[in-house]
């Protein structure tokens, strides 16, 4: 994805081209060195740097990648770990993870398997040769090059000799579902036979989308880990009892790399002729059902795509009670169901799919296809970019990266038309349009344009015909404003000398009213449920204050509310109430999701405050609240149903979609969606979390922007993947191919 304002351009003499990701602890770009070598540069964040444990742990990380050099991984190109903002250079792999691909496309073949076995036992033959154990051996380490895999990340590695762990007493690191029995119970006698392990916990969870300890919680799947016999359902032949053994719980019993691929070349069928050299992946069929108090605890790094999270557990009561054979009982409401596309037996009772329109047909375009009016080409768009769009009456209306503004027919997927907005001889990939809303045939957009090297850019907002894509009416914004919203007939924006939030009609342009913005103060104007809010963050260091307002739009005057939760946390109103949700400062480390703490309610009158501790931490991306309830999705596509009202968690799902958008709810109320970047959809019942259903992936390459949700349309979901496909999906029947738009 590109760089954004706050990163560095250059990073120890390595221009910074863009970013590959970013983790609780750092950020990854895709940096060239003055000859045009490419690398992946990996930045600690500035805070992490100044503690000295962290620091002497990207140290030996540094150490650990040096001395590893092989076929199969990617090598140290250079480093300064005392740098303010330390930072490391290593080969630039082109490939995405092995969590990516089987996430995105489903379990392999066992036949699949063999080139992917055999090239990361390799690559653990040479860490260990070099005297280094991995000890973080997960899917999401692991990249998918077209000449076979790398093992990357060396980050909690460590030499064999050295008996430093480099954690504090009583701390696990590692990922759970991918450790070894050594890990959890004494982390100094964790050996080369750890890697071999995560190798036989990794292989099982590409055969059958499972890790064979998987559990609701790190805790129970350490229990397992430590106690339970591997689950193995779906592995078959003789590479089970390959797995099998790579799975003891004695280290002593698990066999050493050169043995080990001597048994999978013996175990693993060379491919025939007639298959291709790549690895193919498939989607199942159908996903057995879920078994009891079992799910599918691994996440993914929001969005590379996000790396899976490494988990820093202390060995609290908790799972010591677990690790010495107490039981622990999984939470209720864990989700269960079928894939594949498959909608399970019983899934249309009650009238849950909204009849579709007679005639109608399932299509697929791109946001790029030629235009019937208007710019008829889309100019300098190359595909690779998730378009974002507002449905409205039949039309979806799209805009995005180096994208002009477009109406696109929601029964065909036709192209009407396509908006010359942009000034004259200034290339798409410096402009960046959004589509703020629609009302009574006029659709509202923004427009920010960057100028060339020390030329600045321009804001605007604009108003467009409906029918035809012409310009009705246009407005500059200050260029250092935070955004511009649209709702009830009206937008807000920051013009002038940026002493006041400018609200104009929507119909026309006129001015309706101007909200002083407080001295000290930056201001964000917002919509949510089709109203309009503006809140204001304080600029003192170190201060959280706030101030909301609620803005009237018939005249353009607010009410304020001072400091009635933390910033950024409003999602909507309840019954009368603006809702809040609170999370903590920092995400959960290596993980993209916030943890959310408390939820607030305020009355819009008043000021009064309702505060509610939530009982569990839930964890995921901004929540949905719709129909009465509040919806967290985690980086992992995991679902929780939550009351506004007392915080209790009314179910938990898992999906198998990764770095999902927010979840989207159906006008009726009885299904929930959720939909990832590769165009994958999973339908859930709001009532119970159980997984209805999941289709199959549209996207043919991935970009990390923007994230995706499903629109609705007349009882017809609709999306765009990250590669600008847009297309519909019958949700009663989402395995109906496409036709073209």
């Amino acid at each position: 994805m590109p760089l954004h304002k706050d990163d560095p351009r250059s990073v120890g003499g390595y221009k910074l081209v863009d970013r590959l990701g970013a983790g609780g602890m750092g950020r990854v770009y895709r940096g060239r060195s003055r000859s045009g070598r490419e690398v992946a540069v990996k930045v600690i964040h500035a805070e992490y740097a100044q503690n000295p444990v962290f620091r002497a742990r990207f140290r030996q990380e540094i150490e650990a990648a040096r001395r590893v050099s092989g076929a199969f991984t990617a090598a140290v190109v250079d480093a300064d770990p005392e740098a303010d903002a330390p930072w490391m250079a290593t080969q630039y792999v082109r490939g995405r993870s092995l969590a990516d691909h089987v996430r995105d496309q489903g379990p392999l073949r066992v036949t699949e398997l063999r080139p992917l076995a055999l090239g990361l036992v390799e690559a653990l033959r040479d860490i260990h040769r070099a005297g280094v154990v991995h000890r973080d051996l997960k899917p999401a380490n692991v990249l998918m090059a077209e000449d076979g895999p790398r093992v990357i990340d060396f980050g909690i590695s460590r030499a064999v000799e050295s008996h430093h762990t480099l954690t504090e007493t009583g701390q696990v690191i590692g990922t759970p579902p991918f450790m070894s029995p050594e890990q959890f119970t004494d982390a100094r006698t964790v050996g080369p036979a750890s890697d071999v392990f995560s190798l036989g916990a990794l292989l099982v969870w590409c055969v059958t989308g499972r890790g064979p300890f998987d559990a609701d919680s790190p805790y129970l799947t350490g229990y397992r880990v430590v106690h339970n016999e591997p689950a193995l359902d779906g592995v078959t032949g003789s590479v089970r009892a390959v797995l099998e053994r790579c799975l003891a719980k004695e280290a002593a019993d698990r066999p050493a790399p050169d043995r080990l691929a001597q048994e999978f070349a013996e175990a693993l069928p060379e491919l025939s002729p007639g298959e291709p050299r790549t690895m193919t992946l498939r989607l199942p069929s159908a996903r057995p059902a879920d078994p009891p108090a079992t799910g599918a605890p691994t996440t993914a790094d929001h969005r590379p795509r996000r790396r899976g999270p490494r988990v820093l557990l202390a060995v609290s009561g908790v799972l010591a009670a677990a690790l010495s054979g107490y039981l622990l009982l999984d939470p209720p409401g864990g989700g269960g169901g079928d894939g594949g596309g498959t909608v399970r037996a019983g899934a249309t009772a009650g009238g849950r799919w909204t009849p579709l329109p007679a005639g109608w047909k399932p299509w697929q375009t791109t946001a790029a296809a030629d235009a019937e009016k208007g710019v008829r080409k889309a100019p300098g768009y190359d595909g690779n970019r998730t378009p974002d769009c507002v449905p409205d009456a039949g039309a979806l209306y799209c805009a995005g990266s180096a994208l002009l503004p477009e109406r696109i027919d929601a029964a065909s997927g036709r192209t009407l038309w396509r908006s010359g907005i942009a000034p004259a001889g200034v290339p798409a990939d410096r402009y960046v349009t959004n589509i703020l809303g629609t009302y009574e045939g006029v659709v509202l957009v923004e427009l920010t344009v960057t100028g060339s090297a020390g030329a600045g850019r321009s804001q605007s907002v604009l108003a467009l015909d409906a029918t035809s894509g012409a310009q009705l009416w246009s407005h500059p914004v200050r260029t250092d404003s935070l955004g511009s919203a649209y709702a009830a007939g009206v937008t807000m924006t920051q013009e002038g000398d940026g002493g006041a939030v400018t609200v104009r009609s929507a119909r026309d342009g006129t001015v309706r009213g101007r909200i002083p913005v407080p001295a000290g103060y930056d201001c964000y104007p917002l919509a949510a449920g089709n109203r309009p809010y503006v809140e204001c963050i304080t600029r003192a260091e170190g201060s959280h204050l706030t101030k909301f307002l609620v803005v009237d739009p018939a005249d353009g005057s607010a009410r304020t509310l001072a400091s009635p939760a933390q910033q950024r946390s409003f999602i909507g109103a309840l019954d009368g109430r603006l809702v809040f949700v609170e999370s903590t400062d920092n995400p959960a480390p290596d993980s993209p999701d916030l943890v959310y703490t408390r939820i607030v309610r305020v009355d819009p009158r008043t000021g009064e405050r309702a505060l509610t501790p939530l009982p569990e931490r839930y964890r995921g991306g901004l929540p949905t609240l719709a129909h009465g309830t509040l919806y967290f999705a985690t980086s992992s596509g995991m679902v929780t149903a939550v009351s506004p009202v007392t915080g209790a968690r009314l179910w938990q799902s898992h999906t198998t979609l990764e770095t999902p958008g927010q979840v989207s709810v159906d006008p009726n109320g009885r299904t929930v969606y959720l939909a990832g970047g590769s165009g994958r959809v999973a339908a859930l019942d709001t009532a119970r979390g159980t997984l209805l259903w999941e289709s199959a992936a549209r996207a043919e390459v991935l970009d990390s922007g923007l994230l995706p949700t499903v629109w609705f349309d007349k009882g017809a979901l609709v999306l765009a993947a990250s590669d600008g496909k847009l297309f519909t999906l019958d949700p009663a029947h989402p395995d109906r191919e496409p036709v073209p738009g």
